[in-house]
């Protein structure tokens, strides 16, 4: 599958599996085409680093795990800028991953942008990404997050917390261990992580350093009544609504987009650390527009679309920018974290996860 034989099994392998199903009949996914007579979004002020020399014009496929108004706004600069029309797919990793196992005799895909470092690396290992060293403002990245020759450019990132009702929570809790108390019983939502690549990353991230510790952890959710509820957005609504108190390994961007609308929402980061989940782009090698992915990556890391980013609550992949409307790196306690434990990992982390929630 996509070249997996010859490599330990990636956390692609089950997201693709448990997706492709059902992939064609989801209603979830939405593909979108950029138009060149639209500006960039709100509050977008900066100038790209530097302006496009390569060709202008012809297309672009995107496959974008999220936001939506955060891609939109981004593929409307991208068009401005270069006269690139780009054509989306919108959906969560799983899906994206689904797509691409559905259409590997076939790809369709330039560039796909996901919401798991782990995925990306698996793309990397099982040889479907396209190095790009000479991308601009890549040495403006977070090293940790993105690949050191090229293939993927973590141009954003996301961190997991504790996304709690304001109105039904007064004390939120502080610790992961405490919503296994009594207290929270029947009130927790946990995302499903074959749907949600940051709720793999927030699993395999706690395992990979509280090793069986972990698995005692979410064994004591399960008898608390915490409830998978599907991907992010799908385990976040009870909780908007007062149906669910807690969302654990909610994710920050929800909850600051969500808070900032008016709804009662608020999160807190345990005071033990949390998994940072960074959104990496890449370059497919199948690619039918290498020279307009290349050019899509260099607006990704540009001011511009760095100041988009950080106005989608968003932490900005480049670490000479902050944002101004949420938590940014330096106030976050993390967790330290082994990327390539997690990456080997994936599949089987999952599908336990999986078994003890079902």
């Amino acid at each position: 599958m996509l070249g997996m034989k010859t490599r330990k099994r990636s956390a692609m392998l089950l997201l693709s599996a448990v997706m492709s199903i059902s992939l064609f009949g989801c209603s979830t996914g939405n593909s979108t085409t950029g138009n060149t007579g639209q500006a960039a979004g709100e509050g977008s002020t900066a100038t790209a680093s530097a302006e496009t020399t390569k060709p202008a014009g012809g297309k672009l496929v995107l496959y974008s795990a999220g936001p939506q108004k955060l891609a939109d706004n981004i593929i409307s600069g991208f068009t401005a800028k270069t006269g690139i029309e780009v054509e989306m797919f919108q959906g969560t990793t799983g899906k994206i991953l689904a797509r691409m196992e559905a259409e590997k005799s076939n790809p369709v895909a330039d560039v796909v942008i996901l919401a798991s470092l782990p995925s990306a690396q698996a793309l990397k290992a099982d040889g479907l990404t396209l190095p790009y060293p000479d991308a601009e403002n890549a040495d403006k990245l977070n090293k940790d997050w993105s690949d050191a020759e090229g293939n993927y450019f973590s141009s954003s990132a996301s961190a997991l917390g504790i996304v709690y009702n304001t109105k039904l929570v007064s004390t939120p809790p502080t610790s992961w261990a405490e919503l296994a108390t009594p207290a929270w019983k029947d009130v927790v939502n946990i995302p499903d992580p074959t749907l949600s690549g940051s709720a793999l990353d927030f699993i395999t991230g706690y395992l990979s350093v509280n090793g069986d510790k972990g698995w005692d952890l979410l064994a004591s959710y399960k008898a608390n009544g915490v409830a998978m509820a599907g991907a992010n957005q799908e385990a976040l609504d009870p909780v908007i609504t007062g149906a669910k108190s807690i969302v654990a390994a909610g994710v920050d961007y929800m909850a600051y987009s969500s808070k900032a609308k008016g709804e009662p929402l608020d999160i807190v980061y345990p005071e033990e650390g949390t998994v940072i989940s960074p959104r990496p782009a890449a370059i497919l090698k199948s690619s039918q527009n290498v020279e307009n992915a290349k050019v899509f990556i260099d607006y990704l890391l540009s001011d511009e679309a760095q100041k988009l980013v950080a106005d989608a609550y968003l932490i900005p992949g480049r670490e000479d920018i902050e944002a101004t409307n949420r938590a940014n790196l330096k106030d976050i306690p993390q967790l330290k974290v082994d990327w390539n434990w997690m990456s080997e990992h994936g599949d089987e982390t999952a599908a336990r996860f999986s078994e003890t929630f079902k």
